[in-house]
């Protein structure tokens, strides 16, 4: 058994006892990297820690850490009033908000993982508030990073339209753009019909969800309730509606602390902007500027963050870290190559084109967009080159596929997403998103070559 075989086979041993035996995925993909790097590759101790995503653990821990320390002192629940305003309280309307804005940061120029870094807290933080599908909010955020991805000057957008001239293929870049926006968008949609989006136009405005939510528990979010005997009772108290409590109704109620800016509020939205210009504008790394920013808030308002490192989904960190150390060690030993290779010398250009997109998305599912973009394109090239498939449609296929997957809790976007929502069954929530990562693998790169390459575009 060739040492390639031996190394997928692993793999997906990881997966099933991981699923069986409900033990840590990353902490398996780590012991799998050492066994077959050392026993298979032949790598040492430097070669299998050659894949250890030490931007994407720096990423994870710095934005979780800074957005930890923005819920702890009520900057989000400001964040969440604001945007509400903004869309006139309709519920209905934030996840689409949240898909234009991510989408919009992606084709201005933004990398994709930075943007969701940016957007996803602030996210998911509406989901959690207002009863919305953590899944939907996840993935209008990941599937509208991926809309604006391919913009002519977007960064995707960039690399791809430059191997295809490197490579001397035919190359349309507003094709690209509006093939991955209308897909994504097609995507978003069906998932907000799925995943309980008609329900919340029926749900209301904010005002009334939050009004029916503090109804039901019978207390007020962050406001003090008097009562007859002039007392506050504690958080999750429930109160019985009094004659007293009736006719200070009737009296304007001060602003809430969640709607008042204070000085530590302030600074927080400081640094959420100097966040998004630094990632943006001066190109400098999300996580580490994240971290910087955590560091110095913690600093001046210790008592604020006090809980805040220990708010990291650490587990989230050890699964992912371990997984893409261990599809490092595959790269490392040339397993990729190997797959992508076999697909390339099939004599049926129509079956290696869509062999090609479904080996794109699974590695994709798991590894760098770009760099299984930068990988499949050329060895498209040889079956490309007799004229049988359009350039522009294979390889808008190609890209599609590669991107469209990311929402999997192993790639970067859904990582970032499943570490930054608040109040969930962090287990349940990773299963909905691999099993809708998986759904996304195995139907949208038949999709998209039956759309894109069969006719023949290019």
């Amino acid at each position: 058994m060739s040492p390639e075989l031996i190394s997928i086979l692993v793999l997906a041993v990881v997966f099933v006892v991981a699923t069986t035996r409900s033990i840590n995925m990353g902490a398996l993909a780590f012991a799998a990297a050492f066994a077959v790097g050392t026993l298979v590759a032949d790598l040492d101790a430097d070669g299998v820690f050659a894949g250890f995503p030490g931007d994407l653990f720096v990423v994870l821990v710095g934005v979780t850490y800074l957005f930890a320390i923005a819920r702890s002192n009520g900057t989000t629940d400001w964040l969440v009033h604001a945007s509400v305003r903004l869309v006139r309280g309709r519920v209905a309307l934030i996840p689409w908000v949240m898909f234009a804005l991510t989408g919009a940061l992606t084709a201005i120029g933004a990398v994709s993982p930075a943007a969701v870094a940016i957007v996803a807290p602030i996210a998911l933080s509406f989901a959690a508030r207002y009863g919305i599908s953590p899944l939907l909010m996840g993935a209008m955020v990941v599937h509208g990073a991926q809309g604006g991805g391919f913009s002519p000057i977007s960064i995707y957008g960039s690399i791809v339209n430059g191997i295809v001239e490197r490579e001397k293929l035919p190359g349309n870049e507003v094709t690209l753009f509006l093939a991955s926006l209308i897909v994504n968008l097609v995507i978003a949609a069906v998932v907000f019909v799925v995943c309980g989006g008609l329900r919340l136009w029926r749900q209301g405005s904010a005002a009334e969800v939050d009004g029916g939510a503090l109804k039901g528990r019978g207390e007020l979010r962050d406001q003090p309730q008097r009562s007859g005997s002039g007392t506050t009772p504690e958080p999750g108290t429930h109160l019985s509606p009094t004659p007293t409590a009736t006719a200070t109704r009737e009296t304007p109620p001060a602003p809430t602390p969640a709607l008042t800016l204070t000085p530590p509020r302030i600074a927080t939205l400081l640094s959420l902007v100097a966040l998004v210009i630094a990632v943006l504008v001066l190109d400098l790394d999300a996580g580490l500027t994240a971290i910087t920013l955590a560091v110095v808030l913690s600093a001046v308002w210790p008592d604020d963050s006090r809980k805040a490192v220990g708010e990291i989904d650490w587990p989230t960190v050890l699964l992912i870290c371990g997984v893409l150390t261990y599809v490092g060690v595959l790269d490392e030993m040339g397993t990729i190559t190997w797959a992508g290779e076999g697909v390339g010398g099939i004599g049926v250009p129509l079956l290696a084109a869509v062999l090609l997109c479904y080996i794109g998305a699974i590695v994709s599912a798991f590894a760098s967009s770009v760099g299984i973009m930068g990988a499949l394109i050329p060895l498209a090239v040889p079956f490309l080159a007799q004229g049988e498939i359009g350039a522009v449609g294979m390889v808008a296929a190609l890209a599609v596929s590669a991107t469209v997957v990311d929402v999997s809790p192993f790639s970067t976007n859904g990582a970032l997403v499943l570490a930054a929502a608040p109040d969930v069954d962090r287990e349940r929530f990773f299963r909905q998103l691999m099993m809708y990562g998986g759904i996304v693998v195995a139907v949208v790169p038949a999709v998209v070559w039956l759309l894109m390459v069969v006719p023949g575009w290019g």
